[in-house]
């Protein structure tokens, strides 16, 4: 028989140790000072922890309380990741639990914020992702961007587009330069969610990884989890391809590239925006050049160091997304919910946890919000008749 805190949710312990980076069970029992079994009877569900349990668990796994006794905030249809064999699990583990709190947080601001509608046209036509070829990903490409209507120029902003066309964005540090980001559908909102790692981050790359994950949530919505394990080679490299049809437009681009030189090639990245490894393999993709030139170009490449960094790499800001933080403002500063009721009744993760994956400023739960006061009125202007009326502003732009 159970016996422990009734409604207990295993799940939740496990996800909540995955958030933390703790590998193992056995990990957490020694953070605990408890029997590694006692911690495996909690996460399979034939035991739950007591009070004093409980609220060790709270304190060293830096929840709340209801943490574990609300269910886990899951979606059945997959995560995109680019997985490496070198990857640790500890680490595609951190980075579910994260996409989970993100869908988790991005549910709760929807009670109270409408969100900018999904816009994401049929671009497959009922075909499934396995009987896409070379020139079909190129049309889609078009197809987005005059859906999006952005031009086939250079797309100035990937993460301002994606929150624009309804997908919500994050950003987090992921402690390992071999994870870039993640893209999961969330099944109650059916919604795409798109997680991107801050490490060794450029304005490049983030471009690249936002257009990356963008193809996946266009072309893979429906993949099963068996076919992402299957298949996940060829998924990659339609993700990868569609991203760079994407971003270097096969009508425009390539009439820019008049001798495919690195110098021209960084000629073009102030431009375009995109690094030059990338256009690298654009070129040849687009068969403009052979992989033959294309190898010379990449030891080049490496020869002058720019595989730890390009030139032009800093020269501009990383875009930040603003949806959610934008939203958490917003319901403040209305007065619908105070920063304290927020985190006493909607949120049971840590403030920074909430502040890190809402793309707030660290303390912005602990700074206080600002009086709202009445602007003292003109009363000699309003009785002539002069009064102006105000101007409602939209939260997002279209």
């Amino acid at each position: 028989m159970r016996v422990g805190t009734p409604g207990f949710v295993p799940a939740r312990l496990t996800e909540a140790r995955a958030a933390r980076r703790l590998a193992s069970m056995s990990a957490l029992a020694r953070l605990l000072s408890v029997s590694a079994s006692t911690v495996t009877r909690w996460e399979d569900g034939s035991s739950a922890p007591d009070a004093d349990a409980l609220t060790a668990l709270t304190n060293a796994l830096r929840v709340r309380r209801e943490f574990f006794l609300r269910p886990v905030f899951d979606s059945p249809r997959p995560v995109f990741y680019r997985s490496l064999a070198s990857t640790l699990v500890r680490d595609i583990d951190y980075q579910h639990a994260q996409m989970h709190w993100m869908q988790e947080i991005s549910s709760v601001l929807q009670h109270y914020v409408d969100f900018p509608v999904i816009d994401f046209p049929d671009v497959l036509g009922g075909a499934s992702h396995k009987q896409l070829r070379d020139e079909d990903i190129e049309r889609i490409a078009l197809d987005l961007r005059r859906h999006w209507r952005i031009g086939e120029g250079p797309c100035t902003d990937m993460v301002a587009l994606l929150e624009r066309v309804g997908v919500v964005v994050s950003t987090i540090e992921m402690g390992t330069a071999k994870l870039d980001g993640l893209c999961s559908w969330s099944a109650s909102e059916n919604r795409p969610h798109i997680l991107l790692a801050t490490d060794k981050m450029s304005f490049p790359r983030r471009q690249m990884d936002a257009a990356h994950e963008m193809a996946h949530a266009v072309l893979h919505g429906d993949v099963s989890e068996d076919e992402l394990k299957k298949d996940l080679k060829a998924i990659e490299a339609q993700a990868f391809r569609l991203a760079s049809a994407f971003l270097l437009p096969s009508t425009t681009y390539p009439h820019e590239v008049r001798h495919p030189s690195l110098a021209a090639l960084l000629s073009l990245k102030e431009r375009w925006r995109v690094s030059i490894k990338a256009q690298i393999k654009r070129l040849v993709d687009l068969e403009i050049i052979p992989p033959e030139h294309a190898t010379d170009l990449y030891k080049l490449y490496s020869a002058k160091g720019w595989s730890r960094e390009e030139p032009l790499d800093r020269e501009w800001k990383v875009s930040e997304p603003r949806m959610m933080s934008d939203a958490m403002n917003l319901i403040v500063e209305s007065g619908i919910r105070t920063k304290a009721d927020l985190l006493a009744v909607e949120f049971t993760m840590s403030p920074g946890d909430v502040e890190n994956l809402a793309s707030l400023p660290p303390g912005w739960f602990s700074s206080r919000t600002g009086e709202v006061v009445q602007l003292k009125r003109d009363t000699q202007r309003i009785s002539a008749g002069h009064e102006t009326p105000g101007v409602v502003v939209p939260l997002f732009r279209n």
